[in-house]
C-alpha cells in the first residue's frame, strides 16, 4: 500500500490520468490525496471530477479536498459568472466544459460533489489542506477562508501536535518542491502550477509518496490551450 498526495489539477485532465494511471499506477491498495483546485483555467475541469468519481466507483481510494477554485465554482452554481475571477476565456472552458450554457445550470452531480468537499483532513501523521491555517487564530480549524485562501504564513507546530503539512493553492517552481521532498520538510507545496505550461518554471504536475517522500512529476500534456501566463 502506497500514499500519494497532489494538488492543484485546474481542469488538466490528460495530465493527471497519465499521473495517476502511468506514473503511480494506482492500485486498490492504494491511498490518493488530492488537496484541491480540481477545476478552473484549464481545458477539461468536468473530465476531472469525472475521472475522480470513475475512481472512487471502482473503489478505488481517492479522497479529495475543496480549493478556492472548486468553491468558486460552487459559488457560480448559485450566483452565476459575478462569482468567478476567471477571465473571460477562462470561463468560455468552463463552461463548453461543462456543456452548459450559463453557471446556474452546472447539473446538480457536480454541485453536490463541490459541496461534499471536506476542508481538511487530518492522518496519524500529516495535516492536508488547500492553502494552509492562520496559526494567529486561536482555533485554526473553523477558519475555513484561510484554508482555502491564504499565503505567506509561518507554521506553529504545537496546533499541529508536529505533524507534517501537506498543501498546494502558490504555484511553486519545481526545483524549489524536490528540494523540500529531499529534505523531508515538515512543510511542503506541491502546487507545481500544472496549467502554466507556458511559464518555464510551471507546467507539471506532481505527486509525492508521503511515507518514502518520493516525488512523481508529470509534465503537462494538455497543452495547447489559452493561458494566462503567471507572473
Amino acid at each position: 500500500m502506497a500514499r500519494y498526495a497532489l494538488t492543484d489539477i485546474h481542469g488538466c485532465v490528460r495530465t493527471f490520468k497519465a499521473l495517476v494511471l502511468e506514473k503511480l499506477k494506482l492500485q486498490k491498495t492504494d491511498e490518493l490525496y488530492i488537496l484541491g483546485d480540481l477545476v478552473n483555467k484549464g481545458p477539461d475541469s468536468k473530465g476531472v471530477v469525472d475521472f475522480i468519481i470513475q475512481l472512487q466507483k471502482q473503489h478505488y481510494q481517492v479522497l479529495c479536498l475543496r480549493g478556492n477554485h472548486d468553491q468558486m465554482l460552487l459559488n457560480a452554481s448559485r450566483k452565476g459568472e459575478k462569482a468567478l475571477t476567471l477571465k473571460p476565456f477562462e470561463q468560455e472552458l468552463l463552461l463548453e466544459s461543462f456543456e452548459v450554457h450559463d453557471f446556474e445550470h452546472l447539473p446538480q452531480k457536480y454541485v453536490q460533489f463541490l459541496k461534499d468537499l471536506p476542508f481538511y483532513l487530518e492522518l496519524p501523521d500529516y495535516y492536508l489542506v488547500h492553502a494552509g491555517f492562520d496559526f494567529k487564530q486561536q482555533d485554526i480549524f473553523k477558519d475555513t477562508d484561510a484554508m482555502l485562501n491564504i499565503r505567506g504564513y509561518s507554521v506553529n507546530w504545537d496546533k499541529l501536535d508536529n505533524k507534517k503539512l501537506l498543501h498546494g493553492h502558490t504555484p511553486t517552481p519545481l526545483h524549489s518542491i524536490k528540494k523540500g521532498a529531499a529534505h523531508k520538510d515538515m512543510k511542503l507545496n506541491l502546487d507545481a502550477g500544472c496549467v502554466y505550461y507556458k511559464n518555464a518554471s510551471y507546467g507539471n504536475l506532481v505527486a509525492l509518496d508521503m511515507d518514502s517522500q518520493e516525488l512523481f512529476v508529470q509534465p503537462n500534456e494538455d497543452r495547447p490551450y489559452p493561458v494566462a501566463r503567471k507572473s
